[in-house]
């Protein structure tokens, strides 16, 4: 029989991957499941285990995140210092929190709505009309100029499809790293599709650091095996897809990233 330990430890990745895209943030996101283990470490016979071990992982932050975090939104403008977070604040705050997270749980981490409503304490019906909601808030949102850094034309092909699906612009598509900067200083893009490994061997992650030296745009990676990526071990990704993804999927994270761009979200 697996201890709580082994039983919570291969649901981590994903829940920081979903923490970090509801915060914005690897920080933020890391710190919200930390607290959620300690709580869960401090009260384990409150915790189940067996099939259900990922959704009672998943309601358990939900929990942390819903008594800890934008309560109300008042007053968290003055009191964050972070630019980016006040901006995202003011921008969530126009947008119905549940509703946004009932998005992730759906498109990102692939729940299906009765394990939302589950996570949520809620009901199929109010998880059904709050995804309806959040949809028409991405479908109002301001759009922008998308840089895609991916070797594969296929991949490449359907991501600019969905861009632009969207109502995104697409700024270029590169295959390199020195490509991806080149056309990132040559172009108006406010946000980045990055996939980790490009075809000279080089990576969409250094690429990214390059362009985030330039100008600070969102940026959202994209991997075979993300729970590479989501060890809190040391800096990471905050927006992370898995291959192969969903339309669903993107928009959401796109979506998501943009809400914490500060020219979009004030």
């Amino acid at each position: 029989m697996m201890s709580l330990g082994e039983e919570i430890r291969g649901h981590l990745p994903f829940l920081r991957r979903y923490a970090r895209a509801l915060t914005g943030s690897q920080q933020h996101g890391d710190n919200f499941v930390h607290t959620t283990l300690e709580v869960i470490v401090a009260a384990p016979d409150e915790f189940r285990t067996g099939p259900d071990t990922r959704i009672d992982l998943y309601r358990n932050f939900h929990r942390i995140w819903e008594s800890a975090y934008l309560d109300d939104g008042e007053g968290a403008d003055e009191e964050e210092e972070d630019p980016l977070v006040r901006a995202a604040n003011r921008r969530l705050a126009r947008i119905t929190p549940l509703g946004r997270q009932m998005l992730l749980l759906t498109a990102l981490e692939g729940f299906s709505v009765a394990e939302t409503a589950r996570i949520t304490g809620t009901d199929a019906a109010t998880v059904e009309t709050l995804l309806g909601e959040a949809a028409g808030d991405i479908d109002r949102e301001a759009r922008t100029s998308v840089l895609i850094i991916e070797d594969e034309p296929l991949i490449a092909m359907e991501l600019e499809q969905i861009v632009r699906g969207l109502g995104h612009d697409v700024a270029g598509i590169a295959t390199t790293h020195e490509d991806a900067v080149a056309a990132f200083e040559n172009s108006d893009a406010g946000l980045v599709l990055a996939d980790i490994q490009l075809a000279d061997g080089s990576s969409g992650i250094d690429a990214v650091q390059d362009i985030l030296a330039v100008a600070p745009v969102p940026a959202i990676f994209i991997t075979a095996f993300p729970e590479r990526l989501l060890t809190g071990h040391c800096v990471e990704p905050t927006f992370l897809i898995s291959k192969p993804f969903r339309e669903n999927t993107v928009r959401a994270a796109i979506s998501q990233s943009l809400l914490f761009t500060p020219e979009l979200a004030a």
